[in-house]
């Protein structure tokens, strides 16, 4: 596996992927997913300026070393976080406690990030002659992130078959897109995805908050199929459901 760098090469794409691998606990089982139905990784980490972007690219080295990716491409970018608007990248807006109950858009919604990310993901894809692009997105973003709903994916990916080459097929796959948490969590522990190497709290590096919408909803999943979740929290708080 490469660092930091990324080589176009001429053989076949139909088994070869560009992972989004925010080093989050649904990108590392979205790479777990893409290696299982037998694509070579091209694992894509992107650094804008979230809170805990130290952290979540330590994890995402980490994991491109476990699923032995072929390519590890870190972009960075300061562009979300100069438009502003979310407290991932705001130090002037305060990190929610989660509010699992809630439909309205939580402050960590950045602005169209999806978007951006898996631009930069089918770039990289159609250099390196990748056939696909996992995210991890799933039904509990949807609800309250807009650019994880599914019409988004299946509109993106026909900007992609617009925008491409004409011999470029590119899919999106979202293979978590109907799913919840716990069932991630569920396949995860099927594939052996090394969560311990996977961060997902919105507020620290380390220990995890345990209070904010990515600790919740990380730590019922894995109350609700009783396995413990490895990582560090200041505060392990009973999100299961009763």
């Amino acid at each position: 596996m490469t660092d930091d760098t990324h080589t176009t090469t001429d053989e076949p794409s139909e088994k070869r992927a560009v992972v989004l691998l925010s080093g989050g606990m649904d990108s590392a089982t979205a790479a777990a997913v893409a290696r299982d139905r037998g694509y070579e990784i091209y694992a894509l980490h992107t650094s804008y300026g979230q809170r805990t972007e130290d952290r979540e690219l330590e994890c995402a080295r980490r994991l491109a070393d476990e699923f032995d990716a072929a390519d590890f491409l870190r972009l960075e970018t300061d562009h979300l976080a100069a438009i502003g608007a979310s407290s991932l990248t705001d130090e002037e807006m305060a990190v929610e406690d989660a509010d699992m109950e809630s439909d309205e858009i939580p402050t960590s919604y950045v602005p169209f990030r999806n978007a951006n990310l898996l631009a930069m993901a089918v770039s990289y894809a159609e250099a390196n002659d990748c056939g696909a692009v996992f995210i991890g997105a799933h039904s509990e973003d949807f609800s309250g992130y807009p650019d994880c709903r599914p019409a988004f994916f299946e509109a993106f990916e026909d900007v992609v078959d617009v925008g491409t080459k004409p011999e470029t097929e590119i899919s999106i796959e979202a293979p978590f897109v109907e799913w919840s948490k716990t069932d991630i969590a569920e396949r995860g522990v099927e594939l052996e995805v090394p969560y311990e190497h996977t961060w997902s709290c919105y507020r620290e590096n380390e220990p995890a908050c345990g209070t904010c919408d990515a600790c919740a909803f990380r730590l019922q999943a894995f109350q609700n199929i009783g396995v413990r979740d490895p990582i560090a929290y200041a505060e392990r708080p009973s999100y299961a459901d009763e």
